[in-house]
């Protein structure tokens, strides 16, 4: 799943005039209880028969009613997944899209609404970045992209090293020669790879990187490093290139990423907290965080896992605001009140490539609302004469 892909869901919406839905059907594979592997599917099936039930009480009809017999039939088939799955519908503008997820969402649900439920789904992508695992040796080079489980490898650098000194002149007399000039060829080979990772981030393949390689590789790869490069670098893990699988790889990463979103989480989340309390780069409670979303200050949002609060909507021009408010006070029109204000800003926060985090058990933001923004600004800040920016 791309951003793009994750942009077009948070733009989409229903179309009214023509009585369309957009259905959002996520589903968690469970332990399988016999080697039928029956009951997830069983589970998937009855969740969609309800919402069958549910839409033909309500008489939707029609394009609904199809996107639910079909979902039916793609709940049918999943016995046996390891994976989860996502599928984001709405016959009557003719959109379908399926998605293969991890294992991490919680419970099979369906949502039937006017855009697409991605609650779920931000809580695993909201702050992991593109990234990118280097496995390197002294002779190879293997690149990967890393997104939700899933690895894809890139075209690898080989460079094939000189004998070895010992197979060098009369009782190896030319041994030191050889071995100074392999550790060169190694050196040049190091070089290559940091520059082919250096042009990589330039262009915007990738935004952080894990690297794989033995400890002993380690310092004089790193050396090499353009500095640029080196602060991408979020952790590394020690393996042999020649002979790791591509499950040893995507396991071992994935260990490292969720360490740092975890400790990048709890370090931001402080930060803001701080800056709050400083009148400085942070706002807390939900008031405050949707004013910085709408003036477009916000650079890190955090919210509490279970995090959720009514609020209105302005449907003529999007303004969202804690206070149930009859009436936008930004244009008048009539508002609509948000079962839970967490869905608007997701999408939002998907829209402007804001990092999420979702954290499960930090004192400092419960006791701040719940939810919290580092920003990259203050704009109250800057028509005073004062300067607060993000560095």
């Amino acid at each position: 799943m791309t951003r793009e892909e994750i942009r077009e869901l948070a733009a989409f919406q229903a179309d009214e005039t023509k009585n369309a839905c957009a259905l959002s059907f996520y589903f968690q594979p469970d332990p399988p209880q016999d080697r039928s592997h029956r009951s997830e599917a069983i589970v998937a099936k009855d969740v969609v028969k309800q919402a069958l039930k549910s839409a033909g009480a309500q008489g939707k009809n029609g394009a609904l009613h199809a996107d639910l017999d079909r979902v039916l039939e793609f709940a049918t088939n999943l016995r046996g997944q390891s994976r989860g799955k996502a599928v984001f519908a709405c016959g009557a503008q003719n959109f379908w899209k399926e998605y293969d997820l991890p294992p991490r969402l919680g419970t099979t649900r369906i949502y039937l609404q006017e855009r697409f439920q991605l609650k779920p789904l931000a809580a695993l992508l909201g702050a992991q970045p593109a990234l990118c695992v280097a496995m390197v040796d002294r002779q190879r080079a293997r690149f990967f992209d890393l997104r939700l489980d899933d690895l894809r490898e890139g075209p690898s650098i080989v460079h094939l090293l000189s004998r070895s000194g010992a197979s060098y002149g009369y009782n190896g007399y030319e041994a030191g020669h050889a071995e100074r000039r392999v550790s060169e060829e190694a050196l040049q080979h190091f070089k290559a790879v940091t520059e082919r990772l250096r042009i990589d981030l330039e262009r915007g393949a990738w935004e952080r990187l894990i690297v794989g390689c033995q400890d002993v590789n380690w310092p004089e790869f790193e050396s090499q490093l353009h500095p640029y490069v080196k602060q991408r670098v979020i952790g590394r893990f020690s393996a042999d290139v020649a002979s790791v699988t591509s499950e040893e790889i995507r396991d071992r990463a994935n260990s490292v990423l969720n360490e740092w979103i975890r400790e990048r989480g709890a370090s931001k989340v402080k930060e803001a907290i701080d800056f709050a309390k400083s009148n400085g780069r942070g706002v807390t409670g939900l008031r405050r965080v949707l004013q910085a979303l709408e003036a477009g200050e916000v650079q890190s949002l955090f919210m509490s896992g279970n995090y959720s609060a009514h609020a209105v909507e302005c449907p003529h021009c999007g303004h969202l605001d804690a206070h149930m408010v009859p009436a936008c006070v930004a244009c008048g029109h009539g508002t609509r009140e948000l079962t839970d204000v967490c869905d608007a800003i997701i999408r939002m926060a998907i829209r402007r490539d804001i990092e999420l985090f979702y954290l499960k058990d930090a004192e400092d933001l419960d006791r701040a609302g719940n939810i919290a923004a580092l920003l990259r600004f203050r704009s109250d800040q800057r028509r005073t004469g004062k300067i607060a920016v993000a560095v």
